[in-house]
């Protein structure tokens, strides 16, 4: 059974249509990832699934996002509860001016988890599911931005975990890191996909075919194809699809 089913989703920023007509079925257990040139609207798309572009002002979206027997698009959703069961990281990692602690419990704390021994508990499963925990846990009271660029991320990471969601949504996670950080994180991805669904947005063909399932070529908006990630690199069917990957444009 999918995990999401995206149908008819058109996206507006004022006059501008961002995302046209995208129909897409999202698998569970699987790193989706999404692919495409700079504006072609894969990032949108990306946080339409937990309403992150409803901060933008002059927005407008029609169509539907079936999650969990529910279309997210409609107005009377309930958003913050759609937020903790989809999390997201960024390209750039953003810790809180906090302790590597209080960043992961911030989340959790503030939805009333209270006692510390089910704060340390939860802290410690997070940084451990986030591939950090034996490289911190000495120094959890230590503040988030002292941490390397990579560690920072997985920071990010756990925080996110914490929060105990369902999908785990990123965009371009590992463009600001070394590829030695790039390699643990895509790592960490594959690892989580066991637990979660994870939908990426990446700029690295190497990447989407190094760690995702199912990739999808965004072009203006469009989704042009949709497949397993061996064939859309080795046989894809859309020439312009042929043409991106190869470096022919984009």
């Amino acid at each position: 059974m999918s995990k999401i089913i995206v149908e008819d989703l058109n996206f507006y920023y004022g006059d501008v249509q961002a995302l046209k007509d995208v129909n897409m079925t999202i698998e569970p257990n699987e790193i989706t990832a999404l692919i495409g040139p700079s504006g072609c609207g894969k990032s949108t798309f990306l946080r339409a699934f937990n309403r992150m572009n409803d901060f933008i002002k002059n927005t407008s979206v029609d169509g539907s996002i079936i999650y969990d027997g529910m279309n997210i698009v409609d107005k009377d959703i309930d958003v913050v509860e759609l937020r903790m069961k989809v999390g997201m990281v960024f390209q750039k990692p953003n810790p809180l001016p906090k302790s590597i602690f209080e960043n992961v419990i911030y989340g959790p704390k503030r939805h009333g988890l209270k006692k510390k021994h089910l704060q340390k508990e939860l802290v410690e499963s997070s940084l451990k599911q986030a591939a950090l925990w034996e490289e911190v846990k000495e120094d959890l009271n230590k503040s988030g931005f002292e941490l390397s660029g990579g560690q920072q991320q997985r920071l990010c990471i756990a925080r996110c975990l914490s929060m105990k969601p369902d999908i785990l949504l990123f965009d371009e996670p590992t463009s600001a890191l070394d590829p030695i950080s790039t390699m643990k994180i895509e790592d960490l991805l594959v690892q989580l996909k066991e637990h979660y669904t994870i939908i990426i947005v990446t700029h690295s063909m190497h990447q989407a075919a190094r760690i995702s399932d199912k990739t999808a070529f965004f072009l203006n908006g469009e989704v042009i194809e949709m497949g397993e990630t061996g064939e859309i690199f080795s046989n894809a069917k859309d020439n312009r699809t042929e043409r991106y990957i190869s470096g022919k444009f984009g």
